[in-house]
């Protein structure tokens, strides 16, 4: 059987199911709609924007002062934040020289981010890494972009140009008290620019090894005297990972969208956006395909495509009285081997911010989710039900009050009701103090939830034999599955010695329980289950540091180091052979350091060396042991030109220090895991 498409002709034939005619060849339709907004946005009709300050110029005050929003969802200094935070702004990831936002991740510390393929990722906060980790939210522009289906992200579908990002914000610790369920470990809020900061037209491009071919096309222009837009397309495509054979796991993907937004007089703002994309991620999944449980290696070409619309209304009074709304729609389609989803979400969101008695800042919000999924069964995945809508109901109430001019103490709670475990809640005490201007302490306790995913509670998923090869092992979901929960105490120091140091420590000690087990039952006379249950618990301690030294003008070297112990352990009476798994499958130690230098007015200099430590990744199956992934240092490099004040050439190299390793293998389906390569890629910037 021979295969066409993005991947051409295939060296090696693996027996699979042959797909739909035409499926393999809708990304480059999607890629030719690029292209036609290309000539559409050839026609100027406002000044180009300028090309970003150098990051290396920036002030090491004006790094500290970057407002943030993700902590106390209002506009705060970083130094100020009572939460582990750090900000990766869109001048960090152009002078990375990363082509996905996983990549541009990498630096951040106290987040384990590993590669399982070249189209699949492992990410998360402060351990439970997993490609299906559920315990760390993800949004873009204050849309969460988790699939309920395992409260996990699809990565490989998580795009948007790179050049419109105007920074990252990477909460580690619980983010529940204000965004809800499943900010647990963490919290990554992507804020991408203003369209008022996108005007003029922006062509990105480059090609190399692992990247294949990536390019970004947008332009921006004004709506009447109190509005701006921008349009944009985008094209990636990456070359398959490192096998023992052709591993089929390459990837591309098209997108296209736009933003708009108002700003009046009265203090009122609206902005309205949205995207919409589609591709194809390849893999090899190993499933058995008999009655007798005999395996097969099978081709898979995942059609993923999707939508979102996204309005946020925001109307500012005298006095600093803040009311905001903001909806979305999200479409999110996925058409695979083993999973097939296809899920509409809308979410609205109102809260008002207020002062009063001087002393107190008051947030207040209520929300409401509402979730429909219709999937397909075949022989190895099935929900039942097949279709299903699920509601969530949400109010948080959060005061920040002032104790003394330099003594702060914010608490507050979020509540929710969810279709799966009923009603949650989830509050938060913290306190920041500033005993001079150059120093912050704070501290913080905070109870997080996981409410359950759909699938644990209605899958059916077979998957490899376990001990006895002929008979079947059935994980399947369970609908007394009750939400894990953490404890979380954490502490932080930050300190800038005039204007060439800073330092940022973070210690956190976590406290969980009915996190989620696999108990072996019979399931039927022929066949093994592995019920979804609460009987592990445990806990986590770490610390996270990371520093800034500017050497001179135009030199910075940025620093972090990461530590993390697991513990845990099942309640008496399991018979759970994997969850404790969780322990070793991120890293005790991770570390950076990366150098930004300007050699010359228009010659920039990038490197960044990362280590991150062995672990061993769980496999999903009880009569499997855990897989050891050895520790790897890997160093980055980029050196950039730019040729007058709207053209930029680069040439970038990631993992330059060995020619391939592994960072992570994939645990319940089982889909061949691929060594990292080295990779160098080119491209250029043109700003007209």
């Amino acid at each position: 059987m021979g295969y066409s498409g993005i991947h051409g002709a295939r060296r090696q034939e693996i027996p699979g199911p042959q797909r739909r005619s035409g499926a393999a060849s809708r990304p480059r339709q999607g890629w030719r709609l690029v292209l036609l907004l290309g000539l559409a946005l050839t026609q100027r009709s406002g000044p180009a924007a300028p090309l970003p300050e150098n990051l290396a110029d920036f002030s090491l005050e004006a790094l500290m002062d970057i407002e943030v929003t993700s902590v106390s969802k209002r506009p705060e200094k970083r130094t100020k934040a009572a939460a582990a935070i750090y900000v990766l702004t869109g001048e960090d990831i152009r002078r990375l020289g990363a082509t996905s936002i996983p990549d541009a991740l990498r630096v951040v510390p106290g987040l384990h981010v590993a590669r399982i393929d070249a189209n699949k990722w492992a990410i998360t906060a402060r351990g439970f890494n997993s490609r299906f980790a559920n315990k760390l939210l993800v949004m873009l522009d204050g849309r969460s972009v988790y699939t309920p289906l395992f409260a996990g992200v699809y990565w490989e579908a998580l795009e948007t140009p790179l050049e419109d990002i105007e920074r990252i914000e990477v909460i580690r610790g619980p983010g529940g008290t204000l965004w809800g369920a499943n900010a647990v470990n963490g919290v990554i809020n992507i804020i991408t620019k203003p369209a008022a900061q996108t005007q003029g037209g922006l062509l990105s491009a480059g090609a190399g090894n692992e990247a294949r071919a990536f390019g970004t096309l947008r332009y921006g222009g004004e709506l009447g005297a109190n509005g701006h837009y921008r349009v944009y397309g985008m094209y990636g495509n990456r070359d398959p990972g490192r096998g023992m054979t052709d591993t089929h796991d390459d990837w591309e993907l098209t997108q296209t969208g736009f933003r708009a937004d108002w700003e009046w007089k009265d203090r009122t703002r609206l902005t309205l956006q949205g995207d919409f994309y589609q591709g194809l991620a390849g893999q090899q999944v190993t499933l058995p395909v008999t009655p007798a449980n005999a395996t097969a290696t099978l081709v898979d070409d995942t059609d993923i495509s999707g939508g979102n619309l996204l309005m946020r209304w925001m109307r500012t009074l005298e006095g600093g009285s803040e009311y905001r709304f903001q909806a979305y729609f999200d479409h999110v389609n996925r058409e695979g081997l083993v999973l097939h989803e296809d899920r509409d979400t809308v979410d609205l969101e109102f809260q008002h911010r207020f002062q009063c008695c001087e002393a107190h800042d008051v947030l207040w919000g209520v929300g409401y989710r509402r979730t429909s999924d219709n999937t397909d069964d075949n022989a190895w995945f099935r929900l039942d039900p097949a279709s299903r809508t699920v509601h969530l109901y949400s109010g948080f109430l959060q005061d920040e009050i002032a104790l003394h001019e330099n003594l702060s103490l914010i608490v507050g709670s979020k509540f929710e009701h969810n279709d799966f475990s009923g009603f949650e809640y989830q509050p938060n005490l913290r306190a920041v103090w500033t005993p001079r201007p150059n120093q912050t302490l704070w501290a913080a306790v905070s109870r997080a939830v996981r409410s359950p995913a759909r699938g644990e509670h209605d899958v059916r998923l077979r998957t490899l034999p376990a001990v006895n090869p002929g008979r079947p092992v059935i994980i399947r979901g369970d609908e007394d599955f009750d939400s894990e929960n953490l404890l979380a105490y954490e502490a932080g120091y930050r300190w800038q010695g005039g204007t060439t140091v800073s330092v940022d420590v973070a210690a956190f000690y976590n406290r969980y329980d009915e996190l989620r087990t696999f108990d072996p039952e019979v399931f039927t006379p022929t066949a093994l289950g592995l019920p979804f249950d609460n009987r592990l618990e445990g806990e986590t301690y770490g610390v996270e540091v990371a520093a800034q030294w500017q050497i001179r003008p135009g030199w910075r070297l940025e620093g972090s180091y990461s530590f993390l112990q697991m513990d845990l352990d099942l309640s008496e009476g399991s018979a759970d052979t994997v969850s404790r798994g969780a322990e070793d499958a991120s890293p005790h130690h991770q570390a950076s350091v990366r150098s930004h230098m300007d050699l010359t007015p228009a010659l920039e200099l990038d490197i960044g060396v990362r280590y991150v430590g062995s672990l061993e990744t769980p496999t999903g199956d009880p009569a499997m042991p855990a897989i050891a992934v050895a520790s790897y240092t890997e160093l980055d490099a980029r050196l950039a030109w730019r040729v007058g004040a709207a053209l930029e050439v680069y040439i970038a190299g990631w993992n330059l220090l060995d020619g391939h390793h592994e960072e992570f293998t994939p645990d319940f389906i089982r889909s061949q895991p691929t060594r990292v390569e080295r990779s160098v890629h080119t491209g250029l910037s043109w700003r007209f």
